[in-house]
């Protein structure tokens, strides 16, 4: 069985291979992706000028529970909102070296759904 900390060094080598393939600019940000245990936490990032325009998680939410589908849902509606109240439509979808599947499919259908387009 794998422990944690090599299950997270397998993550990290994977979004360093995601990450050499694709970054953010002004007019299509890169919408990252941290998975933790207890949250989920999104930024929207031009890596051109090497800021964030926007955040968004589950600490940012009335709720404090993170750690499900459904405050994965409520975050990407949240991120797709503060997206487009500064005039961004399109995004490059960055999963972080996660799974597209669960918590972080969650999040990318909502964000679609809100708005965005990835």
């Amino acid at each position: 069985m794998i422990n944690l900390r090599q299950r997270n060094n397998i993550r990290q080598t994977v979004h360093s291979r995601i990450r050499a393939k694709m970054s953010g600019t002004a007019e299509r940000p890169r919408l990252n992706v941290y998975r933790s245990l207890n949250h989920i936490y999104t930024q929207l990032i031009d890596d051109a000028n090497g800021v964030t325009i926007a955040s968004a998680s589950t600490m940012s939410t009335e709720r404090k529970a993170g750690g499900n589908v459904e405050a994965a849902r409520a975050v990407g509606k949240l991120i797709a909102e503060r997206a487009q109240e500064k005039g961004i439509k399109k995004v490059v979808f960055d999963r972080g070296g996660y799974l597209y599947h669960g918590r972080i499919k969650a999040l990318a259908d909502a964000a679609r759904e809100a708005g965005l387009d990835f």
